[in-house]
Protein backbone atom coordinates (compact mmCIF):
# COMPACT_ATOMS: atom_id res chain seq x y z
CA UNK A 1 0.00 0.00 0.00
CA UNK A 2 1.20 3.39 -1.01
CA UNK A 3 1.25 6.05 1.36
CA UNK A 4 2.17 9.81 1.23
CA UNK A 5 3.48 11.86 4.25
CA UNK A 6 4.15 15.76 4.44
CA UNK A 7 6.60 17.03 7.01
CA UNK A 8 7.81 20.35 7.73
CA UNK A 9 5.46 22.77 8.48
CA UNK A 10 5.60 25.09 11.76
CA UNK A 11 5.18 28.13 13.21
CA UNK A 12 7.86 30.96 11.50
CA UNK A 13 7.60 34.73 11.51
CA UNK A 14 6.78 36.74 8.29
CA UNK A 15 9.93 36.95 5.90
CA UNK A 16 11.07 33.57 7.36
CA UNK A 17 10.88 30.07 5.53
CA UNK A 18 10.18 26.62 5.65
CA UNK A 19 11.17 23.29 4.00
CA UNK A 20 7.42 20.93 3.43
CA UNK A 21 9.19 17.39 1.91
CA UNK A 22 6.62 14.98 0.80
CA UNK A 23 7.73 11.18 0.93
CA UNK A 24 5.96 8.40 -0.49
CA UNK A 25 6.17 4.94 1.06
CA UNK A 26 5.55 1.85 -1.08
CA UNK A 27 6.30 3.31 -4.12
CA UNK A 28 8.66 5.81 -5.98
CA UNK A 29 8.62 9.50 -6.91
CA UNK A 30 10.63 9.47 -10.87
CA UNK A 31 8.86 11.43 -13.18
CA UNK A 32 6.21 9.61 -14.28
CA UNK A 33 4.75 11.14 -10.79
CA UNK A 34 3.09 14.63 -10.45
CA UNK A 35 3.52 15.99 -7.45
CA UNK A 36 1.14 18.56 -6.31
CA UNK A 37 1.32 20.80 -3.30
CA UNK A 38 -2.00 22.55 -1.84
CA UNK A 39 -3.39 24.15 0.82
CA UNK A 40 -6.44 25.24 2.54
CA UNK A 41 -6.77 28.00 5.33
CA UNK A 42 -10.05 27.75 7.58
CA UNK A 43 -12.78 28.74 5.57
CA UNK A 44 -11.29 28.55 2.29
CA UNK A 45 -11.20 26.15 -0.71
CA UNK A 46 -8.19 24.33 -0.73
CA UNK A 47 -6.12 25.41 -3.67
CA UNK A 48 -3.06 24.39 -5.77
CA UNK A 49 0.46 25.99 -4.61
CA UNK A 50 2.84 24.18 -7.11
CA UNK A 51 2.95 21.05 -8.96
CA UNK A 52 5.87 19.56 -10.50
CA UNK A 53 5.63 17.18 -13.46
CA UNK A 54 7.81 15.16 -15.74
CA UNK A 55 11.50 16.28 -16.21
CA UNK A 56 11.72 19.93 -15.55
CA UNK A 57 7.83 20.69 -15.54
CA UNK A 58 6.47 22.88 -12.84
CA UNK A 59 3.45 25.41 -11.92
CA UNK A 60 3.17 27.83 -9.34
CA UNK A 61 0.06 29.62 -8.14
CA UNK A 62 0.50 33.35 -9.06
CA UNK A 63 0.60 34.22 -4.70
CA UNK A 64 3.75 32.07 -4.54
CA UNK A 65 5.84 32.85 -7.62
CA UNK A 66 9.12 33.99 -6.79
CA UNK A 67 8.99 32.72 -3.12
CA UNK A 68 8.07 29.44 -3.61
CA UNK A 69 10.27 26.57 -4.93
CA UNK A 70 9.22 22.76 -5.76
CA UNK A 71 11.89 20.15 -6.38
CA UNK A 72 12.64 16.64 -6.53
CA UNK A 73 15.11 15.22 -4.17
CA UNK A 74 15.65 11.29 -5.69
CA UNK A 75 17.85 10.42 -2.64
CA UNK A 76 15.69 10.90 -0.28
CA UNK A 77 12.23 10.03 -2.85
CA UNK A 78 10.53 13.31 -2.12
CA UNK A 79 9.34 16.17 -3.53
CA UNK A 80 10.24 19.37 -1.10
CA UNK A 81 8.31 23.04 -1.22
CA UNK A 82 11.06 25.75 -0.14
CA UNK A 83 8.66 28.69 0.89
CA UNK A 84 10.73 31.93 0.72
CA UNK A 85 9.55 35.24 2.28
CA UNK A 86 6.43 33.97 4.22
CA UNK A 87 3.64 35.83 4.53
CA UNK A 88 0.79 35.67 7.18
CA UNK A 89 -1.60 35.08 4.29
CA UNK A 90 0.51 31.94 3.70
CA UNK A 91 -0.93 29.71 7.09
CA UNK A 92 -3.02 27.19 6.19
CA UNK A 93 -2.99 23.26 6.15
CA UNK A 94 -0.68 21.99 3.43
CA UNK A 95 -1.01 19.16 1.67
CA UNK A 96 0.47 16.81 -1.33
CA UNK A 97 -1.14 15.03 -3.41
CA UNK A 98 0.76 11.79 -5.45
CA UNK A 99 -0.49 11.50 -8.95
CA UNK A 100 1.10 7.64 -9.62
CA UNK A 101 0.16 6.36 -12.84
CA UNK A 102 -0.48 2.77 -11.37
CA UNK A 103 -2.20 4.14 -8.35
CA UNK A 104 -4.18 7.40 -9.18
CA UNK A 105 -3.99 10.32 -7.19
CA UNK A 106 -3.15 9.68 -3.11
CA UNK A 107 -3.64 12.64 -0.67
CA UNK A 108 -1.16 13.08 2.43
CA UNK A 109 -2.80 13.76 6.16
CA UNK A 110 -1.38 17.50 5.72
CA UNK A 111 1.17 19.53 7.53
CA UNK A 112 0.35 23.11 9.28
CA UNK A 113 2.16 25.94 8.39
CA UNK A 114 1.92 28.86 10.65
CA UNK A 115 2.79 32.70 9.67
CA UNK A 116 2.80 35.39 12.26
CA UNK A 117 3.36 38.68 11.31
Amino acid sequence: QVQVVESGGGLVQAGGSLRLSCTASGSIFNINVMVTWYRQAPGKQRELVARIFGTTGTRYADSVKGRFTISRDNAKNAVDLQMNSLRPEDTAVYYCNAAFPQFGGIWGQGTQVTVSS
